[in-house]
């Protein structure tokens, strides 16, 4: 049955258009391959169901299919980061599915190396990366790419891991001892070689969208590159150096299936399309019982607060995490960075332990410092620096950014909760989670003292206290020339 033909009959997406049939036709004798890839999971498990039952019709009916992922399959369920074996329904789940391979993603680190083994032990299939040195670490080495085979053709497909201005990943450094790191478009070139081999080249790449076009200006030897890490959600693939870049957003929402129609071991004709999964009407039953057997936790269903109103903003969320830090430790100001705020809302109505976890599952703990005012105004100029956007949501203050001409932090305006300037001469507690200690440059004189409470156990010890809460209309940070 052509692609076409199995879509009609599914009755819930088009594949592909009258251009592409004619394409197709084109192609008539080379070898179609089709490639679902899925990136940035984040442990959501529930539309695996759907997943599974289109690809497994997709298998029925072509020849050549394959299931890969582009890293972070782990961290932003609760149902599969607090199970007593923590990540395992994941890769039970892929293991299902059949996927091949997965590009190795920051967030993959966030169970620890050691458990990272288990996981990888598991799996059916290989996690990759080819800039990764492990020779000092607990960590079991990477192979750098995999070759997945359609009969007598053999396709590359090279992991590429992001790193943060640091120089590592974004995960917290204390889950990174021993590691060493190369910065994956330089490491790129050493694989170029696989071009030459084989014919052809993919990236399975966890670099973000921003610098897989700088990959494919870089190396025009790749044909694909299956992105992930910036989730960011593309209906239609980009273009770059005749390189096509392609990824599908975050949370198993969406499956990309990219088709390649090879001839005489080159690369003739690539399409890709994204399906979102709500418009798959079916579900494998087997995975869907599985599904159904993980979520049945009622632990995770425990009531720990009240929201009056709805959070419509990761801002607002974050005041809510600050503030339970300002609260619970007896600080005076306290600051969450954007990227720890794992969700973007959260309706009126009860709290459930589950949402805390997924609002914050990472697992940090709380330091306070000892700060003078300066060494307050590095922390929230670089973080803005990093990425020329607001970053850090406060507690006990606002902030205004004020920018230069090249879009950068050229000065802070900070205020207590009453609107009063804050006194340059004095100092401040500030409480802050271990990400932000480890990672962020700021000054600081104080080394900071580790509160072993984590940060999602203040908020939860919070919410025990004040029972209702409410941030509707709340705003502390502002940005102005």
């Amino acid at each position: 049955m052509k692609l076409k033909s199995l879509i009609l009959f599914l009755a819930v997406f088009t594949l592909f258009s009258i251009d592409n049939q004619s394409v197709a036709q084109k192609n008539k004798k080379s070898t179609e391959i089709l490639i679902l890839h899925t990136n940035d999971m984040h442990s959501r498990i529930d539309n695996f169901g759907k997943l599974a039952y289109l690809a497994d019709s997709l298998r029925r009916t072509h020849k050549y299919v394959f299931l890969v992922a582009a890293g972070d399959n782990f961290t932003g369920n609760p149902i599969v980061d607090m199970y007593p074996d923590k990540g395992f329904p994941m890769i039970e789940l892929m293991n299902k599915l059949h996927y091949d391979a997965t590009a190795l993603g920051n967030h993959e680190y966030d169970m620890g190396q050691a458990l990272q083994n288990k996981r990888r032990e598991q799996a059916t299939f290989p996690f990759i990366s080819c800039n990764i040195d492990v020779s000092g670490a607990i960590a079991k080495p990477y192979e750098p790419f995999v070759i997945l085979k359609a009969g007598k053709i053999k396709i590359p497909f090279l992991g590429i891991l992001q790193l943060g201005e640091n120089g590592l990943p974004d995960s917290h450094p204390s889950r990174l001892d021993g590691l060493k790191f190369t910065n994956g478009i330089n490491k790129a070139k050493d694989f170029l070689w696989l071009k030459d081999k084989y014919g052809m080249l993919i990236a399975l790449s966890h670099l973000g969208v921003e610098t897989d076009e700088v990959l494919a200006n870089s190396y025009p030897q790749f044909d694909l590159i299956i992105g992930g890490h910036s989730h960011t959600t593309m209906v239609k693939p980009l273009i770059i150096n005749n390189v096509m870049i392609v990824q599908t957003g975050s949370g198993l929402k969406n499956v990309g299936i990219t088709t390649l129609h090879v001839k005489k071991g080159k690369i003739t004709d690539r399409n890709y399309e994204l399906v979102p999964l709500a418009s798959i009407k079916k579900a494998d039953p087997e995975i869907q019982a599985l599904i159904d057997k993980y979520n049945s936790n009622e632990e995770m269903k425990r009531v720990v607060g009240f929201a009056e109103t709805a959070f419509s903003s990761q801002e607002e969320l974050g005041y809510l995490m600050t503030d339970a830090i300002t609260a619970r430790m007896k600080v005076d100001f306290a600051f969450q960075n954007g990227g720890g705020i794992r969700i973007s809302d959260l309706p009126q109505g009860d709290i459930l332990l589950k949402d805390i976890f997924r609002l914050d599952p990472f697992g940090n703990q709380v330091v306070t410092y000892t700060m003078t005012y300066d060494e307050v105004k590095t922390l929230i100029s670089n973080a803005y620096n990093r990425e020329k956007s607001i970053d850090l949501v406060p507690s006990g203050m606002t902030y205004s950014i004020i920018v230069n001409a090249d879009g950068l932090c050229s000065d802070v305006e900070m205020k207590d909760g009453s609107g009063i300037e804050l006194d340059a001469r004095k100092t401040y507690t500030v409480g802050l989670n271990s990400y932000i200690a480890a990672s962020y440059k700021f000054n600081h004189k104080d080394p900071g003292t580790t509160n072993y409470n984590t940060t999602a156990q203040t908020l939860l010890d919070y919410l025990g206290d004040v029972k209702k809460v409410n941030y509707a209309g709340v705003k502390r940070v502002s940005r102005r020339k």
